[in-house]
């Protein structure tokens, strides 16, 4: 099989989270491992879904890990013009809900990771994580990053989430929050006698627009950002409301205290609103001087025909969980999706850059096991 047919099937695995039911996708790719010589363990998210760790080799020094997950994004209100679902192709162009974010990706590092199976042993070798629940906050990576072992050792980590084959050397982190505003109900025709929760959420959103946030800015990745992504209240127009939720999302930069970062939003908005965390997770940077991430530009540098530019990638990923899990290994981002058709109605990845990225991951590994 190559790297085009396990897309194409792992495509036709329906895997959107929720409900995710990612088990019968990942027993598909633990058989191929499994055939290949790999020790795989399975470890079970929950009803129906299942993350996979993977290994091959083991001596002398810790392996090289390729990473990612294998649950997808809702279709989204529009229609398709093509099946989400069954691989379909046109010239250059793979299409269905995942082929870019990021069954291409772990399709890619799978068939190199078979291509190279038969001569790991008494190297290095690899380790191959297939994440569960990572579009809900990474979910299955933190949990495997809590099961003590589970994870093993790993000296340098690729995730192959959607980049075109661009080096990316890291991300910010993401703190979203749910900001809550309570009031009292009253009857619509007479709101003197209640207090309006929608209206405090109001002003906490105003604040919201002109919060500092005392950061300086990253060179790479830039400042750190807030976003009103939702805000909901009340119950029906002619009552008033009694509560009000805000979601807010924030990126933050290296050096960012998320414990620090949500006391001072929660001084600057005051007494009438109430924070509740949803998602915390750090951001990642390995330095681009650091000497794998220059051989991960030399062995990309090819596959692109320039040198690359250093880059960092504008969503989270499961090396928020997995880097700190080993010991703050150099992490790579690196996939075949297109960045920017993530999560997109009609997604799609082009065919000739699944194939450049297992030659990519082929020749990392080589390299790291000193093939």
């Amino acid at each position: 099989m190559d790297a085009l047919g396990l897309t194409r099937d792992l495509l036709r695995f329906d895997t959107i989270n929720p409900p995710g039911r990612e088990q019968a996708c990942a027993r598909h790719l633990a058989r191929l491992l499994e055939d290949a010589g790999f020790d795989v363990a399975e470890h079970d998210f929950g009803p129906a879904r299942s993350s996979l760790v993977a290994r091959l080799g083991g001596a002398d020094r810790p392996p090289l890990c390729f990473t990612g997950h294998i649950d997808v994004v809702p279709l989204g209100g529009r229609p398709w013009s093509r099946e989400p679902f069954a691989g379909e192709t046109d010239g250059d162009r793979l299409y269905g809900r995942g082929s870019s974010d990021m069954k291409s990706g772990v399709a890619a590092f799978v068939i190199a990771a078979q291509r190279l199976a038969a001569r790991l042993r008494g190297t290095p070798g690899l380790v191959l994580v297939i994440t569960a629940a990572e579009e809900t906050g990474s979910q299955g990576a933190f949990q495997l990053a809590a099961l003590g072992g589970a994870l093993g050792r790993a000296g340098a980590v690729v995730v192959a989430e959607p980049t075109g084959n661009e080096p990316l050397v890291g991300h910010k982190g993401a703190l979203w929050l749910h900001a809550r505003t309570a009031g009292v109900t009253a009857h619509g025709s007479m709101p003197e006698r209640g207090v309006n929760a929608v209206v405090k959420a109001a002003h906490a959103v105003l604040r919201l627009t002109e919060f500092d946030f005392g950061a300086r800015p990253h060179p790479v990745l830039g400042g750190p950002t807030l976003n009103v992504g939702t805000i909901a209240g009340g119950l029906n127009v002619n009552s008033v409301p009694d509560a009000a939720t805000i979601g807010i999302d924030m990126r933050t930069v290296p050096g960012q205290d998320h414990v620090a970062l949500a006391a001072r939003l929660a001084a600057h908005l005051g007494a009438d609103v109430t924070l509740e965390p949803l998602t915390d997770v750090p951001g990642v940077w390995t330095d681009p001087a650091d000497p794998w991430m220059r051989e991960v530009f030399d062995v990309v540098a090819p596959v692109l025909g320039r040198r690359p530019e250093v880059k960092a990638a504008p969503y989270v990923t499961d090396a928020s969980a997995l880097t700190p899990a080993y010991g703050g290994a150099p992490t790579v981002i690196l996939g075949p999706g297109e960045l920017g058709l993530a999560h997109q109605t009609d997604e799609w990845c082009s065919i000739g850059r699944i194939e450049q990225a297992v030659e990519v991951y082929a020749e990392l590994a080589r390299r790291w096991c000193r093939l």
